[in-house]
């Protein structure tokens, strides 16, 4: 599986944790969130992409951030339709549309996006929009109906590599493509964890 360190906001911090050679980083382009990126970011080697995660953005908004930022996919975590989906396509990105699931989840949802985005994400539904800080029951993924490879998120540490062991051979995991981690391994808000972040990609 690939991983995701979602939630980087420091420079000295994100280079720390890109030597360790994560797939994916996120930046949270959010202003309720705690990890709100407002500075520049740095560039990062061509191995590891940048994510732009948004709520509800305007579509200009993303499209600055991409250009700004030299983002290589976004997050799209709000209520974002499939035709805005499509849109941001166009621009040669990857698009990671985000599901929250708590104890059950309706997969015909899904069904309008299949088109539109190249990863589902799904994470746990709570009271913010990302970031709560606590699994969602996994095992609602064996009803997944999709072939579309997704990114599991939500609450995700190192007490999880024994659960996500299991999971990875399971039918649910079939289309898992990537682990998404951020809250469990911070020191503070947007500033993570290098030891137990290079810990936990040598076991997954």
């Amino acid at each position: 599986m690939k991983l995701k360190v979602c939630g980087m906001r420091y420079e000295d911090n994100i280079q720390l944790i890109a030597a360790i050679n994560p797939d994916y980083m996120g930046f949270i382009f959010f202003e309720g969130s705690s990890r709100h990126v407002s500075a520049r970011t740095p560039a990062l080697p061509s191995s590891l992409k940048k994510v732009g995660v948004f709520v509800n953005a305007s579509y200009e908004t993303i499209i600055e951030k991409i250009k700004t930022h030299n983002l290589q996919a976004v997050q799209l975590h709000g209520e974002e339709s499939p035709e805005f989906c499509k849109s941001l396509q166009t621009h040669k990105i990857e698009v990671i549309k985000v599901f929250s699931i708590k104890k059950e989840f309706n997969f015909e949802v899904l069904s309008s996006y299949e088109t539109v985005c190249d990863f589902y994400l799904f994470d746990t539904k709570g009271p913010l929009a990302g970031g709560n800080g606590y699994c969602f029951d996994w095992s609602v993924l064996k009803d997944y109906p999709s072939t579309k490879p997704y990114f599991l998120s939500g609450g995700i540490g190192l007490e999880n590599l024994t659960q996500l062991q299991e999971f990875k051979t399971s039918p649910a995991a079939t289309y898992c493509y990537a682990v998404d981690v951020n809250s469990k391994f911070e020191i503070a808000p947007a500033k993570k964890n290098k030891e137990l972040l290079e810990k936990f990609k040598q076991l997954l």
